[in-house]
């Protein structure tokens, strides 16, 4: 969320960004509620001034203040109104883009660099939907038959696969200094709200029935299932006055995520690229309200997020996000993309963005300055790993002519052996441990 004020002092600059962004919102509209929302705030104030008496007031003074709560009812109720719709408006207004950011939507986004060779097979490759399959690694049709469409059962070495990757990005986490997390995947809306995810991805989030007995409080006041650590980590310090002495606050969050994935019927509907239920662990840093600083830290977690794939030896490539992609909140966004050979192309495996003071703002995060002002922090986040995707760029890179899979190098001593071979009879003949 903006500042009404800057708002209010750049509406050509925030008209620009909500067109370039691709945000349906009247910024003229705002500016009118806001107007009157001003001028009701300033009457309510002076009405209940007037009705302040310090003496007994007389039947007349009675019979005035009596109109005058009347009349403040009604302005109250209006107040009520204009403020409701001028949130919502709030809500909806877009981050200023940085000036280096692409303008344009998704077919412009800026390749900015690339690392790893591309493999050459010299025998006809098979996607991770058939990899999977013939190691009993992953269940598809039973998945679907269990959860539905995008359902799936992750089996076997793929179990422990999955895990490692989250351990081994807890464990690089962790030495860089991160406050290691288990986050509520359950959370109510202002969580949501606060990051950013509604009102704009709403129709994306599955919303549960709440435990209580009370029905009505339950409508009042649902949960909903994540789609990322994210907005967990940075309700966490909701509502906070941080010291100064005590930033760049970073956090690292593993959680289950959920995503109904609206909107993306018909797309990558084969395999493990586009599930609703998946693994990730996820990283917050909230640091001082200064540009120059957290565009360092974006590049710091795109160099973390690409050291996890250069250590699996996953060939990948790094995009500067386009305005009319990047979503609502973003001041700056890469995008990480991983070689999936089956696809002979690149697939987005992670995420890497700055909001600066977008979110902390909805949040009402804020740090108090050694002069004593209070500032909201900037807010980043940035996708350490997430899986079953990663598990496409794994079993397809690194798969063997007679069918196995390799492990890399840097999950082998997470796992203890080194190959998945087909179709285990003894544990030692399968896992070929070390």
């Amino acid at each position: 969320m903006l500042d009404i004020k800057f708002i209010r002092e750049n509406v050509d600059l925030v008209k620009n960004a909500a067109k370039i962004k691709e945000i349906d919102v009247d910024i003229d509209k705002l500016l009118g509620l806001d107007k009157k929302r001003v001028e009701l705030i300033k009457k309510i104030d002076d009405l209940r001034s007037e009705r302040k008496s310090e003496k007994k007031p007389s039947k007349e003074e009675i019979e005035k203040i009596r109109k005058i709560k009347e009349e403040l009812a009604g302005k109250e109720e209006n107040l009520r109104k204009i403020q409701v719709e001028y949130d919502d408006l709030m809500f909806r207004v877009p981050n200023i883009p940085s000036p280096d950011s692409p303008v344009g939507d998704e077919s412009a986004n800026k390749e900015v660099s690339r690392w790893g060779e591309i493999p050459k097979f010299e025998f006809p490759i098979l996607d991770h939907v058939e990899l999977a399959k013939n190691l009993d690694l992953i269940d598809f049709e039973q998945g679907t038959n269990v959860s539905g469409f995008r359902g799936y059962y992750l089996k076997n070495e793929a179990v422990l696969l999955q895990m490692a990757l989250m351990w081994m990005a807890l464990d690089k986490l962790r030495r860089k200094g991160f406050t290691l997390m288990i986050p509520p995947t359950l959370v109510r809306e202002f969580a949501l709200t606060g990051s950013g995810q509604f009102p704009f991805a709403k129709t994306e989030t599955y919303q549960v029935a709440n435990a209580g007995t009370d029905k009505d409080e339950c409508l009042k006041d649902p949960l909903y299932l994540v789609g990322t650590a994210e907005p967990s980590l940075l309700a966490y310090n909701a509502n906070k006055i941080l010291n100064v002495e005590d930033l760049p606050i970073k956090l690292c969050g593993f959680s289950q995520c959920y995503r109904s994935e609206v909107g993306s019927y018909g797309k990558d509907t084969r395999g493990a690229y586009r599930v609703h239920e998946f693994m990730k662990v996820e990283q917050v840093i909230l640091c001082k309200a200064d540009l120059e600083e957290s565009q360092k830290w974006l590049e710091q977690l795109r160099e973390t997020a690409e050291e996890m794939l250069t250590d699996l030896g996953l060939p990948h490539r790094v995009l500067s996000i386009a305005t009319g992609d990047m979503g609502a909140g973003k001041y700056a966004m890469y995008d990480i993309e991983t070689w999936m050979p089956a696809r002979n192309a690149y697939g987005e495996t992670h995420s890497d963005s700055n909001f600066t003071d977008w979110q902390t703002r909805r949040l009402n995060i804020r740090y108090k300055t050694k002069e004593g002002k209070l500032v909201h922090p900037y807010a980043l986040n940035n996708t350490m790993i997430a899986s079953p995707r990663i598990l496409i760029a794994l079993f397809e890179n690194y798969q063997q002519k007679d069918g196995s899979i390799n492990i890399p190098e840097a999950l082998v001593k997470y796992l203890g052996f080194d190959k998945i071979v087909k179709k285990r009879r003894k544990v030692n003949e399968h896992f070929n441990y070390r």
